[in-house]
Protein backbone atom coordinates (compact mmCIF):
# COMPACT_ATOMS: atom_id res chain seq x y z
CA UNK A 1 0.00 0.00 0.00
CA UNK A 2 1.39 3.38 -1.01
CA UNK A 3 1.64 6.47 1.16
CA UNK A 4 -1.22 8.14 -0.67
CA UNK A 5 -3.58 5.19 -0.20
CA UNK A 6 -2.62 4.94 3.49
CA UNK A 7 -3.57 8.57 4.16
CA UNK A 8 -6.91 8.16 2.37
CA UNK A 9 -7.61 5.00 4.39
CA UNK A 10 -6.95 6.85 7.67
CA UNK A 11 -9.35 9.63 6.69
CA UNK A 12 -12.09 7.16 5.72
CA UNK A 13 -11.58 5.19 8.95
CA UNK A 14 -11.89 8.32 11.11
CA UNK A 15 -15.12 9.32 9.34
CA UNK A 16 -16.64 5.85 9.80
CA UNK A 17 -15.63 5.82 13.48
CA UNK A 18 -17.25 9.18 14.08
CA UNK A 19 -20.51 8.06 12.45
CA UNK A 20 -20.63 4.80 14.41
CA UNK A 21 -19.92 6.50 17.73
CA UNK A 22 -22.55 9.16 17.01
CA UNK A 23 -25.19 6.53 16.27
CA UNK A 24 -24.29 4.65 19.45
CA UNK A 25 -24.52 7.85 21.48
CA UNK A 26 -27.98 8.65 20.10
CA UNK A 27 -29.25 5.14 20.88
CA UNK A 28 -27.86 5.42 24.40
CA UNK A 29 -29.71 8.72 24.98
CA UNK A 30 -32.99 7.23 23.72
CA UNK A 31 -32.66 4.26 26.06
CA UNK A 32 -31.91 6.56 29.00
CA UNK A 33 -35.02 8.65 28.33
CA UNK A 34 -37.15 5.51 27.94
CA UNK A 35 -35.91 3.89 31.15
CA UNK A 36 -36.36 7.07 33.22
CA UNK A 37 -39.94 7.71 32.16
CA UNK A 38 -42.46 7.67 34.98
CA UNK A 39 -39.78 7.98 37.66
CA UNK A 40 -38.57 10.70 39.99
CA UNK A 41 -35.99 12.79 38.08
CA UNK A 42 -32.54 11.52 38.96
CA UNK A 43 -29.74 12.97 36.92
CA UNK A 44 -26.93 15.49 37.43
CA UNK A 45 -28.36 18.98 37.13
CA UNK A 46 -25.96 21.35 35.43
CA UNK A 47 -28.49 24.18 35.60
CA UNK A 48 -28.15 25.66 39.07
CA UNK A 49 -30.83 27.93 40.49
CA UNK A 50 -28.58 30.97 40.14
CA UNK A 51 -28.34 30.58 36.35
CA UNK A 52 -32.02 29.67 36.03
CA UNK A 53 -33.03 32.74 38.00
CA UNK A 54 -30.69 34.94 35.94
CA UNK A 55 -32.39 33.72 32.76
CA UNK A 56 -35.79 34.49 34.27
CA UNK A 57 -34.71 37.97 35.40
CA UNK A 58 -33.29 38.66 31.94
CA UNK A 59 -36.59 37.66 30.41
CA UNK A 60 -38.45 40.04 32.73
CA UNK A 61 -36.72 42.94 30.98
CA UNK A 62 -38.53 42.08 27.76
CA UNK A 63 -41.96 40.97 28.91
CA UNK A 64 -44.32 40.80 31.86
CA UNK A 65 -46.78 38.28 33.23
CA UNK A 66 -50.09 38.46 34.95
CA UNK A 67 -48.51 37.25 38.17
CA UNK A 68 -45.09 36.29 39.50
CA UNK A 69 -43.93 34.25 42.47
CA UNK A 70 -41.65 36.58 44.42
CA UNK A 71 -38.49 35.44 46.20
CA UNK A 72 -39.99 35.29 49.68
CA UNK A 73 -42.86 33.09 48.55
CA UNK A 74 -40.55 30.94 46.41
CA UNK A 75 -38.19 30.20 49.31
CA UNK A 76 -40.93 29.97 51.96
CA UNK A 77 -42.45 27.07 50.04
CA UNK A 78 -39.18 25.35 49.04
CA UNK A 79 -40.27 25.75 45.45
CA UNK A 80 -36.85 24.95 44.01
CA UNK A 81 -37.15 21.48 45.53
CA UNK A 82 -40.60 21.23 43.95
CA UNK A 83 -39.03 22.35 40.67
CA UNK A 84 -36.38 19.62 40.90
CA UNK A 85 -39.09 17.04 41.48
CA UNK A 86 -40.76 18.09 38.23
CA UNK A 87 -37.64 18.76 36.19
CA UNK A 88 -37.15 15.67 34.07
CA UNK A 89 -36.01 17.85 31.15
CA UNK A 90 -32.76 17.07 29.34
CA UNK A 91 -31.66 20.54 28.24
CA UNK A 92 -31.14 24.05 29.54
CA UNK A 93 -33.93 25.16 27.21
CA UNK A 94 -36.35 22.90 29.08
CA UNK A 95 -34.98 23.66 32.56
CA UNK A 96 -35.15 27.41 32.05
CA UNK A 97 -38.62 27.22 30.53
CA UNK A 98 -39.89 25.13 33.47
CA UNK A 99 -38.31 27.47 36.03
CA UNK A 100 -39.85 30.48 34.34
CA UNK A 101 -43.20 28.72 34.14
CA UNK A 102 -43.19 28.02 37.89
CA UNK A 103 -42.14 31.56 38.80
CA UNK A 104 -44.69 33.29 36.57
CA UNK A 105 -47.95 32.41 34.95
CA UNK A 106 -46.23 32.20 31.58
CA UNK A 107 -42.78 31.33 30.25
CA UNK A 108 -40.51 32.52 27.44
CA UNK A 109 -37.18 32.34 25.71
CA UNK A 110 -33.83 32.44 27.43
CA UNK A 111 -31.17 32.98 24.75
CA UNK A 112 -30.24 35.79 22.37
CA UNK A 113 -32.16 38.14 24.63
CA UNK A 114 -30.05 41.16 23.74
CA UNK A 115 -30.26 40.47 20.00
CA UNK A 116 -26.68 41.67 19.50
CA UNK A 117 -24.09 40.07 17.25
CA UNK A 118 -20.87 38.99 18.89
CA UNK A 119 -18.02 38.76 16.39
CA UNK A 120 -15.02 36.73 17.52
CA UNK A 121 -12.43 37.64 14.90
CA UNK A 122 -11.82 37.73 11.15
CA UNK A 123 -13.33 34.76 9.41
CA UNK A 124 -10.85 35.09 6.51
CA UNK A 125 -7.93 34.46 8.85
CA UNK A 126 -9.62 31.41 10.36
CA UNK A 127 -10.31 29.94 6.91
CA UNK A 128 -6.68 30.51 5.87
CA UNK A 129 -5.34 28.81 9.01
CA UNK A 130 -7.79 25.94 8.67
CA UNK A 131 -6.73 25.28 5.08
CA UNK A 132 -3.00 25.13 5.84
CA UNK A 133 -2.96 21.46 7.02
CA UNK A 134 -5.15 20.45 4.06
CA UNK A 135 -2.84 22.20 1.60
CA UNK A 136 0.07 20.40 3.23
CA UNK A 137 -1.65 17.00 2.86
CA UNK A 138 -2.48 17.85 -0.76
CA UNK A 139 1.16 18.68 -1.53
CA UNK A 140 2.24 15.47 0.20
CA UNK A 141 -0.12 13.40 -1.96
CA UNK A 142 1.45 15.07 -5.01
CA UNK A 143 4.86 13.93 -3.83
CA UNK A 144 6.07 17.25 -2.45
CA UNK A 145 8.12 16.79 0.74
CA UNK A 146 7.34 20.37 1.72
CA UNK A 147 3.75 19.24 2.30
CA UNK A 148 4.54 17.27 5.45
CA UNK A 149 6.23 20.30 7.05
CA UNK A 150 3.34 22.55 6.08
CA UNK A 151 0.77 20.04 7.40
CA UNK A 152 2.55 19.45 10.73
CA UNK A 153 3.41 23.12 11.17
CA UNK A 154 -0.19 24.12 10.42
CA UNK A 155 -1.60 21.58 12.87
CA UNK A 156 0.73 22.65 15.67
CA UNK A 157 0.11 26.36 15.12
CA UNK A 158 -3.67 25.88 14.85
CA UNK A 159 -3.75 23.82 18.05
CA UNK A 160 -1.86 26.43 20.05
CA UNK A 161 -3.81 29.31 18.53
CA UNK A 162 -7.15 27.58 19.08
CA UNK A 163 -6.46 26.81 22.74
CA UNK A 164 -5.29 30.36 23.46
CA UNK A 165 -8.20 31.95 21.60
CA UNK A 166 -10.74 29.60 23.15
CA UNK A 167 -9.88 30.82 26.65
CA UNK A 168 -11.28 34.26 25.82
CA UNK A 169 -14.17 33.03 23.66
CA UNK A 170 -15.41 30.03 25.63
CA UNK A 171 -18.77 31.59 26.53
CA UNK A 172 -19.54 32.53 22.91
CA UNK A 173 -18.45 29.13 21.57
CA UNK A 174 -20.42 27.19 24.19
CA UNK A 175 -23.52 29.29 23.52
CA UNK A 176 -23.19 28.73 19.79
CA UNK A 177 -22.65 25.01 20.30
CA UNK A 178 -25.83 24.82 22.35
CA UNK A 179 -27.74 26.85 19.77
CA UNK A 180 -26.72 24.63 16.87
CA UNK A 181 -27.50 21.44 18.78
CA UNK A 182 -30.89 22.82 19.77
CA UNK A 183 -31.84 23.80 16.23
CA UNK A 184 -30.72 20.38 15.04
CA UNK A 185 -33.07 18.81 17.60
CA UNK A 186 -35.83 21.19 16.51
CA UNK A 187 -35.45 20.04 12.91
CA UNK A 188 -36.07 16.48 14.04
CA UNK A 189 -38.99 17.41 16.30
CA UNK A 190 -40.64 19.31 13.45
CA UNK A 191 -41.00 15.97 11.65
CA UNK A 192 -42.89 14.40 14.55
CA UNK A 193 -46.59 14.66 15.28
CA UNK A 194 -47.00 16.96 18.28
CA UNK A 195 -49.47 19.73 19.16
CA UNK A 196 -46.76 22.22 18.18
CA UNK A 197 -45.65 20.58 14.93
CA UNK A 198 -47.11 23.26 12.66
CA UNK A 199 -45.45 26.08 14.60
CA UNK A 200 -42.15 24.21 14.77
CA UNK A 201 -42.10 23.76 11.01
CA UNK A 202 -42.81 27.45 10.51
CA UNK A 203 -40.03 28.63 12.84
CA UNK A 204 -37.41 26.09 11.77
CA UNK A 205 -37.87 26.73 8.05
CA UNK A 206 -35.49 29.74 7.83
CA UNK A 207 -33.11 28.13 10.36
CA UNK A 208 -32.95 24.54 9.14
CA UNK A 209 -29.56 24.99 7.43
CA UNK A 210 -27.84 26.24 10.60
CA UNK A 211 -26.79 22.71 11.74
CA UNK A 212 -25.02 22.29 8.39
CA UNK A 213 -23.29 25.66 8.66
CA UNK A 214 -22.40 24.95 12.27
CA UNK A 215 -21.55 21.27 11.83
CA UNK A 216 -18.51 21.62 14.08
CA UNK A 217 -20.82 22.38 17.04
CA UNK A 218 -23.26 19.51 16.66
CA UNK A 219 -21.60 16.82 18.79
CA UNK A 220 -21.77 18.01 22.40
CA UNK A 221 -23.10 14.99 24.27
CA UNK A 222 -20.01 13.89 26.20
CA UNK A 223 -19.62 10.83 23.97
CA UNK A 224 -16.45 9.26 22.59
CA UNK A 225 -17.26 10.73 19.20
CA UNK A 226 -17.21 14.21 20.68
CA UNK A 227 -13.63 13.75 21.90
CA UNK A 228 -12.41 12.71 18.47
CA UNK A 229 -14.39 15.45 16.78
CA UNK A 230 -12.88 18.03 19.13
CA UNK A 231 -9.40 17.18 17.86
CA UNK A 232 -10.60 17.63 14.28
CA UNK A 233 -12.09 21.00 15.26
CA UNK A 234 -8.80 22.14 16.76
CA UNK A 235 -6.68 21.13 13.79
CA UNK A 236 -8.81 22.91 11.20
CA UNK A 237 -10.22 25.89 13.20
CA UNK A 238 -13.72 24.66 12.42
CA UNK A 239 -15.61 26.21 15.38
CA UNK A 240 -14.33 29.70 14.61
CA UNK A 241 -15.26 29.37 10.95
CA UNK A 242 -18.68 27.83 11.66
CA UNK A 243 -19.42 30.47 14.26
CA UNK A 244 -19.29 33.27 11.73
CA UNK A 245 -21.43 31.48 9.16
CA UNK A 246 -24.09 30.65 11.77
CA UNK A 247 -24.06 34.15 13.27
CA UNK A 248 -24.58 35.74 9.87
CA UNK A 249 -27.59 33.50 9.27
CA UNK A 250 -28.94 34.07 12.76
CA UNK A 251 -28.78 37.87 12.50
CA UNK A 252 -31.36 37.71 9.73
CA UNK A 253 -33.75 35.40 11.64
CA UNK A 254 -33.36 36.22 15.33
CA UNK A 255 -37.14 36.53 15.80
CA UNK A 256 -37.69 32.98 14.56
CA UNK A 257 -34.86 31.70 16.75
CA UNK A 258 -36.38 33.25 19.88
CA UNK A 259 -39.81 31.85 19.07
CA UNK A 260 -38.26 28.45 18.44
CA UNK A 261 -36.72 28.51 21.91
CA UNK A 262 -40.15 29.12 23.37
CA UNK A 263 -41.68 26.21 21.47
CA UNK A 264 -38.91 23.79 22.43
CA UNK A 265 -39.14 24.85 26.05
CA UNK A 266 -42.90 24.36 25.96
CA UNK A 267 -42.51 20.82 24.63
CA UNK A 268 -39.97 19.88 27.29
CA UNK A 269 -42.09 21.39 30.04
CA UNK A 270 -45.11 19.44 28.81
CA UNK A 271 -43.14 16.18 28.88
CA UNK A 272 -41.76 16.93 32.36
CA UNK A 273 -45.21 17.74 33.72
CA UNK A 274 -46.64 14.55 32.24
CA UNK A 275 -43.83 12.56 33.84
CA UNK A 276 -44.53 14.31 37.17
CA UNK A 277 -48.21 13.39 36.98
CA UNK A 278 -47.21 9.81 36.19
CA UNK A 279 -45.00 9.14 39.21
CA UNK A 280 -46.75 11.25 41.86
CA UNK A 281 -49.28 9.24 43.93
CA UNK A 282 -52.19 11.65 43.37
CA UNK A 283 -52.50 14.64 41.04
CA UNK A 284 -55.34 16.28 39.15
CA UNK A 285 -56.01 19.00 36.64
CA UNK A 286 -57.54 21.97 38.47
CA UNK A 287 -60.85 23.59 37.70
CA UNK A 288 -61.03 27.39 37.60
CA UNK A 289 -64.24 28.96 38.89
CA UNK A 290 -65.28 32.06 40.82
CA UNK A 291 -65.00 31.74 44.59
CA UNK A 292 -62.54 30.27 47.03
CA UNK A 293 -60.35 27.17 47.04
CA UNK A 294 -61.71 23.67 47.50
CA UNK A 295 -59.80 20.42 47.37
CA UNK A 296 -60.15 16.75 48.11
CA UNK A 297 -57.17 14.84 49.54
CA UNK A 298 -54.58 17.58 49.18
CA UNK A 299 -51.04 16.83 50.39
CA UNK A 300 -47.50 18.23 50.41
CA UNK A 301 -45.48 17.06 47.36
CA UNK A 302 -42.12 16.96 49.18
CA UNK A 303 -43.19 14.52 51.93
CA UNK A 304 -42.69 10.81 51.34
CA UNK A 305 -45.51 9.77 53.68
CA UNK A 306 -47.85 12.74 53.43
CA UNK A 307 -51.27 12.77 55.06
CA UNK A 308 -54.13 13.95 52.84
CA UNK A 309 -56.65 16.54 54.01
CA UNK A 310 -59.62 18.44 52.56
CA UNK A 311 -59.77 22.17 51.78
CA UNK A 312 -62.86 24.36 51.90
CA UNK A 313 -61.44 27.88 51.89
CA UNK A 314 -64.19 30.38 51.23
CA UNK A 315 -63.27 33.10 53.74
CA UNK A 316 -60.22 34.08 55.78
CA UNK A 317 -59.21 31.12 57.92
CA UNK A 318 -57.22 30.65 61.13
CA UNK A 319 -55.50 27.31 61.72
CA UNK A 320 -54.42 26.60 65.29
CA UNK A 321 -52.57 23.78 67.02
CA UNK A 322 -49.26 23.03 68.66
CA UNK A 323 -45.83 22.90 67.03
CA UNK A 324 -45.30 19.91 64.70
CA UNK A 325 -49.03 19.16 64.61
CA UNK A 326 -49.26 19.84 60.87
CA UNK A 327 -50.36 23.48 60.60
CA UNK A 328 -47.48 24.75 58.49
CA UNK A 329 -47.38 21.70 56.25
CA UNK A 330 -51.10 21.99 55.55
CA UNK A 331 -50.88 25.70 54.75
CA UNK A 332 -47.86 25.14 52.47
CA UNK A 333 -49.59 22.28 50.65
CA UNK A 334 -52.46 24.60 49.72
CA UNK A 335 -50.08 27.37 48.63
CA UNK A 336 -48.01 25.01 46.47
CA UNK A 337 -51.06 23.62 44.71
CA UNK A 338 -52.35 27.17 44.13
CA UNK A 339 -49.07 27.87 42.31
CA UNK A 340 -48.83 24.59 40.39
CA UNK A 341 -52.48 24.80 39.37
CA UNK A 342 -51.91 28.17 37.72
CA UNK A 343 -48.49 27.44 36.21
CA UNK A 344 -48.49 23.80 35.06
CA UNK A 345 -52.21 23.04 35.40
CA UNK A 346 -51.49 20.37 37.99
CA UNK A 347 -52.63 20.22 41.62
CA UNK A 348 -51.33 17.83 44.26
CA UNK A 349 -54.77 16.58 45.22
CA UNK A 350 -57.60 14.31 44.14
CA UNK A 351 -59.67 17.35 43.15
CA UNK A 352 -58.79 21.05 43.18
CA UNK A 353 -60.84 24.14 42.38
CA UNK A 354 -59.86 27.79 42.60
CA UNK A 355 -60.25 31.26 41.16
CA UNK A 356 -57.09 32.62 39.54
CA UNK A 357 -55.06 34.96 41.71
CA UNK A 358 -51.68 35.99 43.09
CA UNK A 359 -49.99 33.74 45.65
CA UNK A 360 -47.97 35.32 48.47
CA UNK A 361 -46.56 33.93 51.69
CA UNK A 362 -44.94 35.22 54.86
CA UNK A 363 -43.44 32.24 56.64
CA UNK A 364 -39.71 31.57 56.96
CA UNK A 365 -38.76 35.03 58.22
CA UNK A 366 -35.12 35.68 59.19
CA UNK A 367 -33.09 38.60 60.49
CA UNK A 368 -31.71 40.66 57.59
CA UNK A 369 -28.11 41.39 58.57
CA UNK A 370 -27.39 43.29 55.36
CA UNK A 371 -30.31 45.66 55.84
CA UNK A 372 -29.80 45.78 59.61
CA UNK A 373 -33.36 44.57 60.21
CA UNK A 374 -34.37 42.64 63.31
CA UNK A 375 -36.62 39.61 63.05
CA UNK A 376 -39.72 41.67 63.76
CA UNK A 377 -38.84 44.40 61.26
CA UNK A 378 -38.20 41.74 58.59
CA UNK A 379 -41.53 40.17 59.49
CA UNK A 380 -43.61 43.34 59.24
CA UNK A 381 -41.91 44.22 55.93
CA UNK A 382 -42.83 40.78 54.61
CA UNK A 383 -46.46 41.20 55.62
CA UNK A 384 -46.54 44.78 54.30
CA UNK A 385 -45.65 43.62 50.79
CA UNK A 386 -48.54 41.19 51.06
CA UNK A 387 -50.93 43.97 52.16
CA UNK A 388 -49.77 46.18 49.28
CA UNK A 389 -50.67 43.49 46.76
CA UNK A 390 -54.06 42.92 48.39
CA UNK A 391 -54.73 46.68 48.30
CA UNK A 392 -54.60 46.53 44.49
CA UNK A 393 -57.98 44.76 44.79
CA UNK A 394 -56.78 41.93 42.57
CA UNK A 395 -57.45 38.41 43.82
CA UNK A 396 -54.72 37.25 46.22
CA UNK A 397 -54.13 34.08 48.21
CA UNK A 398 -52.17 35.01 51.32
CA UNK A 399 -50.46 32.46 53.56
CA UNK A 400 -48.99 33.55 56.89
CA UNK A 401 -47.30 31.23 59.37
CA UNK A 402 -47.13 32.33 63.03
CA UNK A 403 -48.27 35.86 62.32
CA UNK A 404 -46.21 38.61 64.00
CA UNK A 405 -44.58 36.22 66.44
CA UNK A 406 -41.55 38.52 66.74
CA UNK A 407 -43.14 40.84 69.32
CA UNK A 408 -44.81 40.71 72.74
CA UNK A 409 -48.08 38.86 73.32
CA UNK A 410 -50.42 41.83 73.73
CA UNK A 411 -49.21 43.77 70.69
CA UNK A 412 -48.90 40.60 68.63
CA UNK A 413 -52.53 39.62 69.20
CA UNK A 414 -53.82 43.17 68.72
CA UNK A 415 -51.82 43.73 65.52
CA UNK A 416 -52.57 40.28 64.09
CA UNK A 417 -56.29 40.71 64.68
CA UNK A 418 -56.20 44.12 62.99
CA UNK A 419 -54.32 42.77 59.96
CA UNK A 420 -56.73 39.89 59.43
CA UNK A 421 -59.72 42.18 59.99
CA UNK A 422 -58.36 44.58 57.36
CA UNK A 423 -57.88 41.74 54.87
CA UNK A 424 -61.56 40.89 55.13
CA UNK A 425 -62.39 44.16 53.33
CA UNK A 426 -60.75 43.02 50.07
CA UNK A 427 -61.52 40.33 47.47
CA UNK A 428 -58.66 38.13 48.65
CA UNK A 429 -58.27 35.19 50.99
CA UNK A 430 -55.86 34.71 53.89
CA UNK A 431 -54.84 31.47 55.59
CA UNK A 432 -53.14 32.24 58.90
CA UNK A 433 -51.42 29.71 61.16
CA UNK A 434 -51.11 30.83 64.77
CA UNK A 435 -50.54 29.69 68.34
CA UNK A 436 -52.63 32.56 69.65
CA UNK A 437 -56.00 30.93 70.32
CA UNK A 438 -57.22 34.37 71.46
CA UNK A 439 -57.45 35.29 67.79
CA UNK A 440 -60.08 32.61 67.20
CA UNK A 441 -62.37 34.46 69.62
CA UNK A 442 -61.53 38.01 68.52
CA UNK A 443 -61.99 37.18 64.82
CA UNK A 444 -64.86 34.71 65.07
CA UNK A 445 -67.10 37.00 62.99
CA UNK A 446 -64.49 37.37 60.24
CA UNK A 447 -62.74 34.00 60.02
CA UNK A 448 -63.35 30.31 59.78
CA UNK A 449 -61.42 28.15 62.22
CA UNK A 450 -59.70 24.81 61.74
CA UNK A 451 -57.10 23.07 63.84
CA UNK A 452 -54.74 20.15 64.31
CA UNK A 453 -54.43 18.16 67.51
CA UNK A 454 -51.79 16.13 69.29
CA UNK A 455 -52.07 13.42 71.91
CA UNK A 456 -49.83 13.43 74.98
CA UNK A 457 -49.55 10.27 77.10
CA UNK A 458 -47.01 9.20 79.67
CA UNK A 459 -46.35 5.97 77.82
CA UNK A 460 -46.01 7.26 74.23
CA UNK A 461 -45.18 10.90 74.83
CA UNK A 462 -46.56 13.18 72.11
CA UNK A 463 -48.09 11.88 68.86
CA UNK A 464 -49.95 13.42 65.93
CA UNK A 465 -52.44 12.16 63.38
CA UNK A 466 -52.00 15.27 61.14
CA UNK A 467 -55.71 15.26 60.31
CA UNK A 468 -57.58 18.53 59.94
CA UNK A 469 -60.37 19.24 62.41
CA UNK A 470 -63.13 21.85 62.27
CA UNK A 471 -63.22 24.75 64.73
CA UNK A 472 -60.50 26.34 66.86
CA UNK A 473 -58.05 24.34 68.94
CA UNK A 474 -59.33 23.72 72.47
CA UNK A 475 -56.34 21.88 73.86
CA UNK A 476 -53.10 23.15 75.33
CA UNK A 477 -50.63 20.36 75.91
CA UNK A 478 -47.34 22.19 76.38
CA UNK A 479 -47.39 21.77 80.16
CA UNK A 480 -48.42 18.13 79.86
CA UNK A 481 -45.48 17.59 77.55
CA UNK A 482 -43.13 19.02 80.20
CA UNK A 483 -44.33 16.28 82.51
CA UNK A 484 -43.86 13.57 79.88
CA UNK A 485 -40.29 14.73 79.38
CA UNK A 486 -39.61 14.46 83.13
CA UNK A 487 -39.28 18.13 83.97
CA UNK A 488 -38.97 18.71 87.74
CA UNK A 489 -42.38 18.16 89.31
CA UNK A 490 -42.35 21.58 90.97
CA UNK A 491 -42.00 23.31 87.59
CA UNK A 492 -44.93 21.36 86.14
CA UNK A 493 -47.16 22.02 89.13
CA UNK A 494 -46.35 25.74 89.20
CA UNK A 495 -47.04 26.06 85.48
CA UNK A 496 -50.39 24.29 85.81
CA UNK A 497 -51.35 26.53 88.73
CA UNK A 498 -50.47 29.76 86.91
CA UNK A 499 -52.26 28.63 83.75
CA UNK A 500 -55.49 27.79 85.61
CA UNK A 501 -55.36 31.09 87.50
CA UNK A 502 -55.00 33.07 84.27
CA UNK A 503 -57.91 31.17 82.68
CA UNK A 504 -60.13 32.05 85.64
CA UNK A 505 -59.16 35.69 86.15
CA UNK A 506 -57.56 36.71 82.81
CA UNK A 507 -54.70 38.34 84.69
CA UNK A 508 -51.14 37.43 85.68
CA UNK A 509 -49.95 37.81 89.27
CA UNK A 510 -46.39 38.04 90.65
CA UNK A 511 -45.03 34.93 92.35
CA UNK A 512 -45.26 34.83 96.12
Amino acid sequence: MGQREFIVLIIISVVILLVVLDIFSRLKVKETVRSNWGKIPYQPRFDKEESLKDAWLTEKKFRSWDSEIDDLTWYDLDMFEVFEGINSTYSSVGSEALYQRLRSFDFAKQYLADGKSKKIGRVGLFIFLGLLPLVGVGLLLLGQVLGIYLAIGGLVFNTVYYLVKKQTLETELNSMSYLVSTISAANQLAKMTTPLQKELKQQTKPLRDIPKLGFSFRMKSGSEAELIFEYVNIMFMLPFISYHFVLTKLEKHSTEAIKLWELLGELEVAAAVLNYRTYMPITCRPEFTEGGVTAKDIYHPLLKEAVVNPVNWQKNTLVTGSNASGKSTYVKSIAISCILAQTIQTAIAEQFTLQSGHVLTSMAIEDDLFEGDSYFVSEIKSIKRLLDQVASKERCYCFVDEILKGTNTIERIASSASVVRWLAEYPSLAFVATHDIELTEILKNYCENVHFEEQVTEGKGISFDFKLKEGPSRTRNAIALLKVLNYPESIVEQAQKESLLFDEQRQWYPFD
